[in-house]
């Protein structure tokens, strides 16, 4: 006899009248939930990470749930073949990478959860040379079941609360006396990749202004790095006196 179709709904902890942005925020918490990597060794997250793939699969796509959902509200009709997870060999996804990290060069961890694969999640790893430049896209070679195919990963710039890209350049603030604003001279601010920069301040600056530190902003794709953006910020003083 055969096996009763799962209950994907029931597996997302949605209803069959869900939506789809529903069943695409149920499938996040729940394999964030049962990720292997918070429950090591135990095999039941990984038969619930299994099941929630599974589901997922058949669920975010509009014609299998289509197909899947005639199964379920009549289970008396015809026989119909299980749904199968779509064999895609090329997958692409993001990686985020520190500012530092594009000039240093560093290493990913690489993971890949397709639900077409029977093996499972696959882990490669990923060496990105010093000097890349954000929005580069590498390319692995896929191994066991999924030989042929690659998984394409570009790399993209974490949010920083120091500094902000803009393109290939850097942005940062630097506040400053109202003193030093008057009079000019020297101050010191942090570099992207590391250390500290001297930056000449130009007497009468004002604020909001930027003082433009050549090359030692981002890596750009043709080579060289873009510029290090400082804004300048400071507080008028505000004398009182006796009346």
């Amino acid at each position: 006899m055969k096996d009763p179709e799962p209950d994907y709904y029931a597996v997302l902890g949605l209803d069959s009248r869900c939506t789809l942005d529903e069943v695409r925020a149920a499938y996040r918490r729940l394999a964030k939930r049962h990720h292997p990597d918070l429950h090591p060794g135990s095999e039941d997250a990984v038969a619930k990470l299994q099941a929630v793939n599974a589901a997922h699969a058949v669920l975010s796509d509009p014609a299998r749930r289509k197909a899947y959902d005639d199964v379920r509200d009549f289970p008396a009709g015809p026989p119909k073949p299980a749904p199968r997870a779509k064999v895609q060999r090329n997958i692409a996804q993001d990686a985020r990478l520190r500012i530092e990290e594009f000039i240093r060069g560093t290493t990913l961890d690489v993971r890949v959860d397709d639900p077409g694969n029977p093996a499972g999640q696959e882990r490669y790893s990923l060496a990105i040379p010093p000097d890349t430049a954000p929005g580069e896209r590498f390319r692995i070679p896929r191994e066991g079941a999924m030989s042929g195919g690659f998984v394409t990963v570009r790399v993209k710039v974490t949010p920083n609360a120091r500094f902000k890209a803009r393109g290939s350049d850097i942005q940062c603030e630097l506040r400053i006396q109202t003193q030093r604003a008057k009079n000019g001279g020297s101050e010191m601010v942090p570099s992207p990749s590391g250390g500290l920069i001297r930056v000449q301040i130009p007497a009468g600056i004002a604020r909001g202004e930027l003082i433009r530190v050549p090359a030692q902003g981002l890596p750009k794709p043709r080579g060289g790095r873009g510029d290090l953006l400082v804004k300048i910020t400071y507080r008028p003083e505000v004398r009182i006196g006796r009346g």
